[in-house]
């Protein structure tokens, strides 16, 4: 079956006892069991609820995982998947990564034993160099957030298991349809379906998958235990907007490419990160791995004390955290996303206090440029 067919088809896509071909919103917390200790497959529905598996079917298959798991945000996602890991244990951690993420390693697991290096995965030497006899795993984005830097995965992916390591790559921004970690060699897959999947600012939610039977066990059993669960009205949101997927991420990249090239072009801005642009580090190594090249442009301008007033100055780019969604968003990571990193971090990551990063939506083309320009019109640049 054809990826763009499977979004529609894919894990359960119609209710075995009516053919309806919306899954029902299962809205239970309990199931009547046939005897004592004797469930017809379901008993509690933060164990298990028919609208959520079928979510987390179709995410597996979209993946090529072997289970799929859905959570309440994608950080509660990655919450569990870091649980596999024990006091001591150390991870290398993509030094560009959201910083959602990089605040719970450095402000919940680090006081709990567990312990990271942050390093630039799109340089493989780093991932062999900083290999530690405790390391046990490789936490990476590819692209990256907010940079949208490149790491090969099929290298990192070798490196990781010469070396005994999981790998895990958070695929938000590529998303299954424009890229699949798994089929790469990656181990686990963990996605914020608050952003593209869903992809209509509707929901928060999160997915995981893995192609380890072993590894889906425990993620299967910190899932219950943790307990941070997705509801069936949003599951059913997401199965929803997954079927929609490929249209949509179709156009985003259209227009991403748009706006690069034209900021590219603009002499007011100083260097744009887009991996569809041939001037990318990363482009030849995105061609390879990724089908597509999705709808997130980071940049900055020459101006740098412009930022702010530039950034304000947009209409349809609307001012606010997220991506994803049909909407384009505008957002300042240093000040917004990722404010929870220390400043020389970020900074020796490359995330510039004048970085903005665009989600670019499934408006017209035309409209966004000229709301970009009339912003740099309207600062003087």
């Amino acid at each position: 079956m054809h990826l763009n067919t499977k979004l529609i088809h894919g894990g359960i896509s119609t209710d075995p006892i009516t053919g309806a071909v919306s899954v029902p919103i299962y809205q239970t917390s309990t199931y009547k069991q046939d005897a004592v200790g004797k469930p017809k497959g379901y008993e509690y529905s933060r164990s298990g609820n028919p609208t959520r598996f079928a979510l987390e079917e179709l995410i597996a298959d979209l993946e090529g995982g072997v289970r799929g798991f859905a959570f309440a945000s994608g950080l509660a996602g990655i919450h569990a998947v870091l649980s596999l890991f024990n006091p001591g244990d150390h991870i290398l951690l993509g030094d560009d990564v959201y910083g959602g993420t990089f605040r719970l390693l450095a402000q919940v697991f680090e006081k709990n034993g567990l312990t990271y290096t942050t390093i630039d995965t799109s340089d493989l030497s780093n991932i062999a160099e900083n290999v530690q006899k405790n390391t046990k795993a490789l936490y990476l984005e590819t692209p990256s957030n907010p940079l949208l830097k490149i790491t090969d995965l099929k290298g990192a992916t070798t490196l990781a298991k010469a070396n005994n390591l999981i790998t895990i790559v958070d695929n938000t921004f590529a998303t299954p349809y424009f890229q699949q970690p798994l089929n790469l060699g990656a181990d686990i897959v963990v996605h914020s379906g608050t952003k593209y999947l869903g992809g209509h600012s509707d929901v928060v939610s999160g997915l995981v998958t893995t192609n380890v039977a072993e590894l889906a066990e425990k993620i299967g059993f910190l899932q219950n235990a943790i307990g941070a669960v997705l509801g069936p009205q949003d599951s059913w949101l997401m199965q929803r907007g997954i079927k929609t997927l490929g249209v949509r991420m179709r156009e985003h990249q259209r227009n991403a490419l748009k706006v690069a090239e034209f900021l590219q072009s603009h002499p007011a801005v100083a260097k744009v990160y887009y991996p569809g642009l041939n001037t990318h580090p990363g482009f030849e190594i995105a061609q390879k791995q990724m089908q597509g090249f999705s709808g997130m442009v980071s940049f900055e301008l020459s101006a740098e004390e412009k930022t702010t007033a530039w950034v304000e100055s947009l209409d349809l780019f609307t001012l606010g955290e997220s991506l994803g969604g049909v909407e384009s968003l505008v957002e300042v990571p240093a000040v917004m996303t990722h404010a929870s990193i220390p400043k020389d971090k970020r900074e020796e990551a490359g995330i510039k206090d004048g970085l903005v990063r665009l989600s670019v939506g499934l408006e017209d083309k035309r409209d966004l440029l000229a709301d970009l320009s009339k912003a740099f019109e309207k600062v003087g640049l």
